[in-house]
């Protein structure tokens, strides 16, 4: 099992010193995806976000953004779907609140349903920061996270080494170190936000 522990991610030691490899997770891309929301839409002061309370990672990261909000003026709405039956609900309990911007966590039940939740998003009318850039192509505004090809090739390190005959309890757990960066322009209009230039020109991919 992944912990957040002292602003890193760490296998934990219950496990026998056997768990190694790389992660999606990182300990700093939260405020980077506030900072990048902030310079997008100025206002947004209230954050609608979407996790599984069953899913440790997932608590870490919503214990990272009540630590962070309040250095970017923004407030917490913590929506929760354990599964996906709970994902209308949980939305649509979301939009009461009336946030201003919306993020979602990669657990794996939200994952495999991620076009239905960028529709319902979208649907209404809320702008939506992802962690991957698939859910920008499937209509989400904008997303920031690890550049997944390139973990799954340091991924292919770790099993050349253990092969070799390395210890995995001896492989340090490495946090993504390659980002990217898109943005939908459609969706950008839609919703009727101009994209600023500096933020276009920092984008590794830009849909229009």
């Amino acid at each position: 099992m992944i912990r957040f522990v002292q602003g890193s991610w760490q296998a934990s030691p219950d496990r026998g010193g056997n768990i190694t490899g790389n992660t999606i997770l990182a300990s700093d891309v939260v405020a980077k995806r506030l900072q990048l929301l902030k310079e997008l839409i100025p206002h947004v002061n209230r954050l609608g976000f979407l996790w599984n309370p069953d899913n440790e990672s997932n608590i870490a990261q919503v214990e990272q953004l009540k630590a962070t909000l309040p250095k970017f003026g923004m407030s917490l709405i913590s929506v929760e779907a354990r599964s996906s039956t709970d994902l209308d609900g949980a939305l649509a309990a979301m939009m009461r609140e009336r946030p201003d911007a919306f993020q979602m966590t990669n657990d794996p039940s939200h994952r495999k349903n991620l076009e239905r939740v960028v529709r319902l998003v979208d649907q209404s009318g809320l702008p939506g920061m992802y962690q991957t850039r698939d859910a920008v192509a499937a209509g989400g505004l904008i997303s920031y996270g690890p550049d997944l090809p390139d973990l799954f090739l340091r991924g292919a390190g770790y099993v050349h080494r253990i092969l070799q005959g390395a210890k995995p309890a001896d492989l340090p757990i490495e946090q993504p170190i390659t980002f990217e960066l898109a943005v939908n322009l459609k969706t950008a209009q839609a919703l009727s936000i101009n994209v600023p230039l500096s933020l276009l020109a920092l984008a590794n991919e830009v849909i229009d």
